[in-house]
């Protein structure tokens, strides 16, 4: 059995870095989109995953989170399998909990051209402590014809 100076000294060792990705890894180019045949009905698309993960970007400790999308398609929906995969390429990305929706949004916007889009990433506790970030977009011109 272990001594607890001992078990202090072998913890103290485990001040590990873990090598994480940059932002480049994430695939926006899987992203796909399809015509939407509605553009006068303001449908409102909501989109929820709870198999998030990126990492920190000092630590490369994960982050788990349910990510949470919300839009009114303008012309175009988010093909979903393509959302799985660029989703899952945060896996590994140092990237910060409140810069990624913020990343997610405008990836999406940038695809999509919605009406209007919010994401919401709900963090999992770590170390007792619970983050849920979230960021919009509304499409000023499009209430304009």
């Amino acid at each position: 059995m272990a001594k607890i100076e001992d078990l202090q000294d072998n913890y103290a060792k485990l001040d590990k870095t873990v090598e994480c990705s940059d932002e480049s890894k994430i695939d926006v180019n899987c992203l796909l989109t399809f015509d939407y045949e509605y553009p006068n009905n303001d449908a409102e698309v909501k989109i929820d995953t709870d198999e998030f993960t990126a990492v920190c970007p000092w630590t490369g400790l994960p982050d788990f989170g349910t990510v949470t999308i919300t839009y009114i398609p303008k012309t175009q929906c988010i093909e979903l399998k393509s959302l799985k995969f660029y989703l899952m390429s945060y896996s590994g990305v140092g990237i910060v909990q409140e810069h990624v929706v913020n990343r997610i949004l405008n990836d999406l916007v940038s695809v999509s051209k919605p009406k209007k889009m919010s994401v919401n990433v709900d963090y999992n506790i770590r170390g007792g402590i619970h983050t849920a970030v979230s960021s919009n977009y509304e499409d000023t011109n499009s209430n304009q014809t």
